[in-house]
C-alpha cells in the first residue's frame, strides 16, 4: 500500500474516531446535535410548478453534478450517457485519460448520437446518417462529405460541456461551452471526500427507483432519523435509535451520521475497544448526491451512492449503486454485497418511498400559505432548504428560536 493511501486510511480513522468520541459523549449525556431553532418552509416549495422549473435550471443545470465514480469510466473510450439534468450528455474518457462531456447530439441533424447507457467505444456513429466522432468529440467520418461543399467544416466538433474529476468522482455542468471550478464549488469539503478514497472503489450493481413525489420530499427522508421509530420500527430502529445524530457542514455540503445502538456499550469501554471502522459516514454533495461509507460489521465494507433527480413536480427518479471499496475479492464477496444492496433498495422502496408518495399528494390539498415544519433535530433538512433558497435567490425559510429552556 503506497504512502498516500496509508495517509488517507489514517486520516479516515482519525475522522471516525472523532465522530465516535462525539457519539459517546452524546450517549453519556442523553443529547444530540441540534439546530439553533425550528424552521418553517412554505409547502409550495414542494408543489409549485414555477419553483420546480427554477430548481431544474438553477440546481441541476447551472451547478456541478456528480455523474458517477471515476472507476465507472475505467479506461480510454469508456462512456456513460447522462440525461438526468434534462440536457442530453455523453461523458467519455479520452485516449489521454481525461474525462470530457459533450451534448449527445449529432452535429448534422441533431439526432441522438450515443444510445447505449454505458460501454466502451473507439468512436460514436450516428445511426441517422453515419457521422462518426471520436472520444475527443472530433468528427472522423462524414459520409459523402464532398457534397456539403465545405459547409460542415464548423460542425466537426461536438458541443462540449465542462467535465472534470475530483476525489474519485466525475462531475459535469450541463451548460454548453461554459466553465466549472470544482475546487471552488467543493471548497473545504473536497479534502473530506478525498479521505474516502473513492477512486479505488468498483461498482457491483445499480438500480433505479421512481417515486411519485417531489424530489426534495424524497430527499428529506435521507436526512433525519426522527422517523426511524415509526416508519422503520422493525428494520432500522432495532439497530439505530431515533434520538441521536451528528451533523457537520461545509457550505451546502454535509456529513450526517446516525449512530448505532452499540454506542451505549462503548460508554464504559476504552477507546481501543471501540469498533471505529464500523461507523457509517454519509456524505452529501449538494444538491442531490449521497455517498454512504460504512458497515455494521468490521469485515464487511461497501459504499452506497444515492442520486435523486426531478422528472416532474411530483415525480423523482433515484439512481442507486453499490461499490466495493477495493474491488470484489470473491464470488462470495460479490453475493454478500448484492444481498446487502437488495436489502437497501427494498427498504427505500417499501418503507421510505411508500410514505413519501402518499404524503406528497396530500400536500397539494392543504390551504394556500401552509408551511412545513422542521424540528431542531432535523437540522440537516434545515440546512438543505436554506441552501436551496440561497442558491435560487429566494427568501430563506423562517427560523424561530426556542425559549432558553427549550433544549
Amino acid at each position: 500500500m503506497d504512502t498516500d493511501v496509508l495517509e488517507r486510511v489514517d486520516e479516515m480513522y482519525a475522522v471516525r474516531l472523532g465522530l465516535c468520541r462525539r457519539m459517546v459523549e452524546h450517549a453519556r449525556n442523553g443529547t444530540t446535535d441540534l439546530a439553533p431553532g425550528v424552521m418553517f418552509n412554505d409547502v409550495a416549495a414542494y408543489t409549485d410548478a414555477q419553483r420546480f422549473e427554477l430548481e431544474c435550471r438553477g440546481l441541476f443545470r447551472d451547478l456541478p453534478q456528480v455523474v458517477c465514480f471515476s472507476s465507472d469510466l475505467p479506461e480510454p473510450g469508456s462512456f456513460r450517457t447522462f440525461d438526468e439534468t434534462g440536457v442530453p450528455l455523453v461523458v467519455v474518457r479520452g485516449q489521454d485519460g481525461h474525462v470530457r462531456a459533450f451534448l449527445n447530439v449529432c452535429m448534422h441533424r441533431g439526432a441522438r448520437l450515443v444510445r447505449e447507457p454505458q460501454g466502451r467505444a473507439r468512436g460514436f456513429t450516428c445511426r441517422f446518417h453515419g457521422w462518426t466522432f471520436d472520444a475527443s468529440g472530433r468528427a472522423k467520418v462524414l459520409p459523402q462529405e464532398k457534397h456539403f461543399c465545405g459547409a460542415v467544416d464548423d460542425r466537426k466538433q461536438l458541443v462540449p460541456c465542462p467535465a472534470a474529476e475530483r476525489h474519485g468522482l466525475v462531475f459535469v455542468r450541463a451548460v454548453p461551452n461554459a466553465a466549472m471550478d470544482l475546487d471552488d464549488w467543493l471548497g473545504p469539503f473536497g479534502p473530506e471526500l478525498a479521505r474516502l478514497d473513492l477512486a479505488q472503489a468498483r461498482r457491483v450493481c445499480e438500480r433505479e427507483l421512481v417515486v411519485t413525489c417531489n424530489w426534495k420530499y424524497a430527499l428529506d427522508t435521507y436526512f433525519e432519523n426522527y422517523h426511524f421509530a415509526s416508519l422503520h420500527k422493525t428494520s432500522l430502529f432495532p439497530l439505530f435509535p431515533n434520538n441521536m445524530s451528528l451533523y457537520d457542514t461545509w457550505g451546502p455540503h454535509h456529513r450526517l451520521v446516525f449512530p448505532s445502538r452499540t454506542v451505549w456499550d462503548w460508554v464504559n469501554l476504552p477507546e481501543a475497544e471501540w469498533l471505529v471502522d464500523t461507523i457509517g459516514t454519509p456524505y452529501f454533495v449538494f444538491p442531490n448526491t449521497i455517498v454512504y461509507a460504512g458497515s455494521l460489521r468490521p469485515d464487511q465494507a461497501y459504499l452506497t451512492c444515492f442520486q435523486l433527480y426531478p422528472r416532474a413536480v411530483g415525480e423523482t427518479v433515484t439512481k442507486m449503486s453499490i461499490y466495493a471499496p477495493k474491488g470484489v475479492d470473491t464470488a462470495e464477496n460479490r453475493a454478500e454485497i448484492e444481498q446487502a444492496f437488495d436489502g437497501i433498495v427494498g427498504l427505500v422502496r417499501d418503507e421510505d418511498y411508500s410514505v413519501t408518495g402518499e404524503s406528497w399528494r396530500n400536500l397539494q390539498h392543504l390551504p394556500a400559505g401552509s408551511r412545513m415544519v422542521y424540528g431542531r433535530q432535523e437540522l440537516a433538512l434545515q440546512n438543505l432548504h436554506r441552501w436551496i433558497a440561497r442558491t435560487l435567490d429566494l427568501p430563506a425559510p423562517e427560523v424561530v428560536a426556542p425559549p432558553v429552556s427549550g433544549d
